[in-house]
């Protein structure tokens, strides 16, 4: 009997061929959509795009010829991602809606309703791939790797799941490149060949994310500060880190950020709320006439107060490292889990499609001590740091700070 598989269709043109090379495969499968959310307040207007996106899909169901339905998800959608993420825009955090949808949703409430349709399997268009081994007690280990296409590969979005996850996960074109998805959708004569890439929250569509925190959290003025590249706090920091008595004070001096006053600088214009803001945002300030171009480089949502700096070089916008709480570390390969006092090389990135960078981890009892080769420009609390050996990804964690 075929081993059956729950496609996620999302009315695009990836996961429309992952459904196809499944049934070619000789798998059971079956199409399913996610409705994430009704509110169209937020998106462009006049697009409806989870309706249109959800028509697309039940074509190319019809078009492979499977099963398909729409499964509502967005009351657990809302409470949570965005209500997290509303909280950690709040807090002055910047979170990753992507990477927890994957966690949280697409391979958790999505999955779960997978399996009570007695899959063995479920799918996606996710460019990565996996595999696993048997380890020396006889447990099947699983491995999430990188996809072929480095321009896509998006395992850093699937940075979050566990082994259980990853079992019953199948990442079907995870061994080809969008061209050749594309190809293969035209072949086939799928609606979707040439649909251009989602680029909204995940399956909400095209949100505006300004419009979306206005929701929940209210414009509030507040002051635009511009800080000097030669601020004394930078080079009474870097003094600190050489003449630094131990590897603690060190690395603690590495990762921590800088802590900004209004006095530091000159006010430069005003904004609308701090909490609309990340660092390393270069657009959206409405600050011009300087030399090079304003970054932010801090906000305080307490004060409500932008810190910016001119340029990508400026020293408040570069770090050495980062530090990921106990409680917001979390391995892929549980097997390889550090223990407090071991340190270990890998490769790291910060963002998605961001080139690895060599990274050392130092575990402490206080959590995960991230240390890179190259200063990281806009590290930002909240996002995600996902460490690779070579392809496979190792683990990740919330950058606290």
């Amino acid at each position: 009997m075929a081993k059956r598989v729950v496609v996620g269709l999302s009315g695009g043109v990836d996961s429309s061929v992952a459904a196809y090379l499944l049934k070619e495969q000789g798998y059971d499968v079956i199409g399913l959509f996610m409705i994430n959310w009704h509110d169209g307040s937020v998106t462009i207007q006049g697009e409806c795009p989870w309706i249109d996106d959800s028509n697309d899909a039940l074509l190319v169901a019809n078009k492979l010829n499977i099963p398909f339905q729409s499964v509502d998800l967005s009351e657990q959608y809302k409470e949570r991602i965005v209500d997290y993420m509303f909280a950690e825009y709040e807090a002055g955090r910047t979170p990753n809606p992507d990477v927890l949808c994957n966690r949280e949703v697409k391979f958790d409430v999505f999955m779960d309703i997978a399996m009570s349709l007695g899959a063995d399997y479920v799918a996606m268009g996710h460019y990565c791939r996996k595999d696993s081994f048997i380890d020396e007690n006889g447990k099947e280990v699983f491995r999430l790797l990188a996809g072929v296409d480095g321009n896509k590969d998006q395992s850093y979005f699937l940075s979050q799941l566990n082994q259980e996850q990853l079992s019953k996960a199948l990442f079907p074109i995870g061994e080809l490149t969008k061209p050749e998805v594309r190809a293969i959708a035209a072949e086939q004569d799928l609606i979707t060949a040439n649909k251009k890439d989602s680029q909204g929250l995940c399956f909400i569509g095209k949100v505006k994310l300004p419009d979306f925190l206005k929701q929940q959290l209210m414009p509030k003025e507040g002051n635009i500060v511009e800080v000097p590249v030669d601020h004394p706090i930078y080079l009474e920091r870097e003094a600190s880190i050489k003449n630094a008595s131990s590897e603690a004070e060190k690395l603690e001096l590495e990762t921590i950020p800088y802590t900004y006053k209004p006095t530091y600088g000159k006010k430069v214009g005003e904004h609308q709320g701090a909490h609309y803001y990340t660092i390393g945002q270069r657009k959206g300030l409405g600050v011009g006439g300087t030399p090079l171009p304003l970054f932010v480089i801090a906000t305080d949502t307490e004060t409500n107060t932008i810190y910016t700096g001119q340029g990508s070089e400026h020293p408040g916008l570069n770090r050495q490292g980062l530090k990921v709480e106990s409680n917001e570390i979390h391995w892929v390969r549980e097997d390889l889990r550090m223990e407090v006092g071991e340190t270990r090389e890998y490769m790291a990135r910060i963002r998605y499609r961001q080139p690895l960078e060599k990274v050392t981890l130092y575990q402490k009892e206080d959590g995960l001590y991230c240390v890179f080769e190259n200063k990281q420009s806009g590290i930002s609390a909240g996002q995600f740091v996902s460490w690779y050996e070579g392809d496979e990804l190792i683990g990740s964690g919330v950058i606290g700070r």
